[in-house]
């Protein structure tokens, strides 16, 4: 069954083609299809566009659509093309003409458009919880190796002083950052297109603001061009948050990789969490911080690949933005996956004690050399030299012992003002608003 379908079949290699992995991909949006469909209905029958007896009985039938979703025994038909048809078609064989009249003042367009866009409002919600988990898990880490000290390296040379405190509180930083731009997302996001249609709206009288309330938008697509334009962009948009928080896991991933070896030897973890080799049986490999590099770095390409293929397309809809889907969709649930390994990983890290006490990082403490003669007034370009002749004649003579006090450093993490940031972004994104909606929708 096709919407657009009046009489000749479509060629089945033209059919096939055209389908590609839609089906598989609608099933992730079959319950925002309903949801959506609960409120246009509700809207229809307010401008008198359906009757109060139609409404009752496809709501009725919509509800019982829904919960076949939740208990996972919903399934598109092998000549159904999309989920939109799917739920018109139950409608239909359940319900008669009722269920003709549930697209009037719709478009596949804006139905896929709000599909889309509850889809990505849910997969936000979920994965801004596993971000902030995995956050306080990070500044765990940090109080808990706070006086664990190794080297910091720029130009991969040994450089000053660093400890494991400061880098997981680094990257739990880090996440407050990619938090703003998942928020940003989820405001663009958290605007209804619903009753655009076909990107030029509708001559019936629709409300489009009673659909907006009845989803828990926070605003509307106002210009009908506009909300059907914005489908690719909108995919961007979001994509870039991921990539944002793919980058912090990347990186992290990478240091990960590079303590482990035997050359650095900060860090460990138990044999079940590493892997071996054929032929080496020495080898304890960290495939599990190589494949969430690997993935990571897929998702920071995410963006780029969703730019070119939305790339140069006029205002209105083409088939090509079907194709968005199928790199788009995945990524939350591999972005999940990195970060519930990563904080696998981290539940069994070892890192090891006294790694300053090697004599060869002696030289990272040449700045705190230079820093103690500034202090007892030596201009910071005379101790700059002096401490420097020490090192090329082999007299360079230090302490280990660390005082830094300034915000963010060694000594003074400020992870209770990180924590506070991270709170202060969480607060905005309103949750609270879009599942009082949905519950009242849904008991209505």
């Amino acid at each position: 069954m096709k919407l657009w379908q009046k009489n000749k079949n479509s060629l089945e290699a033209v059919d096939k083609f055209t389908v590609g992995k839609d089906r598989e991909m609608d099933l992730q949006l079959a319950p925002f299809d309903v949801l959506g469909s609960l409120a246009h209905i509700k809207m229809l029958h307010s401008v008198n566009l359906l009757s109060g007896e139609d409404l009752e009985i496809l709501t009725k039938e919509l509800k019982k659509i829904y919960k076949e979703i939740e208990a996972g025994t919903f399934r598109l038909e092998e000549d159904v093309e999309d989920i939109h048809s799917q739920v018109e078609l139950l409608l239909t064989q359940r319900l008669g003409d009722a269920g003709k009249k549930i697209h009037s003042g719709r478009s596949r367009n804006d139905q896929v458009m709000v599909d889309l866009k509850l889809f990505l409002r849910d997969e936000l919600e979920i994965l801004v919880k596993e971000v902030n988990t995995f956050f306080h898990q990070l500044l765990e880490l940090s109080e808990k190796y706070k006086n664990y000290y190794y080297p910091g390296y720029t130009h991969f040379q040994v450089a000053m002083p660093s400890s494991f405190g400061l880098w997981f509180g680094a990257y739990a930083e880090s996440l407050v950052d990619d938090m703003h731009t998942l928020q940003a997302a989820y405001r663009i996001v958290n605007k209804n297109p619903l009753g655009s249609a076909a990107g030029y709206g509708s001559s019936f009288p629709l409300d489009r603001t009673m659909t907006t309330n009845l989803l828990g938008f926070e605003n509307l697509n106002y210009n009908v061009v506009y909300a059907q334009m914005g489908r690719g962009k909108l995919e961007q948009m979001v994509s870039q948050a991921l990539s944002n928080v793919a980058a912090t896991i990347s990186k992290m991933a990478m240091d990960a990789c590079v303590y482990n070896s035997q050359n650095f030897g900060f860090i460990s973890f138990p044999d079940e969490l590493t892997t071996g080799s054929s032929i080496m049986p020495h080898k304890k490999n960290p495939d599990v911080f190589e494949l969430i590099r690997g993935h990571a770095n897929k998702i920071k390409a995410l963006p780029n690949e969703l730019m070119l293929i939305a790339s140069n397309l006029p205002s209105g809809y083409h088939r090509d933005l079907q194709l968005l889907k199928e790199n788009f969709f995945p990524a939350f649930d591999d972005l999940k996956n990195c970060m519930s390994m990563a904080s696998l990983m981290f539940d069994n890290i070892r890192i090891k004690e006294d790694v300053l006490k090697d004599d060869k990082y002696k030289y990272l403490f040449s700045v705190e050399e230079v820093n103690k003669l500034v202090l007892q007034g030596v201009p910071f370009r005379d101790a700059y030299k002096k401490v420097g002749i020490a090192i090329e004649k082999e007299a360079f003579d230090y302490s280990t012992d660390i005082h830094h006090t300034h915000e963010g450093s060694l000594g003074n993490l400020c992870n209770d003002e990180i924590k506070k940031m991270m709170d202060e972004v969480l607060m905005k994104f309103g949750f609270e608003k879009t599942h009082e909606a949905i519950g009242k929708l849904l008991k209505s």
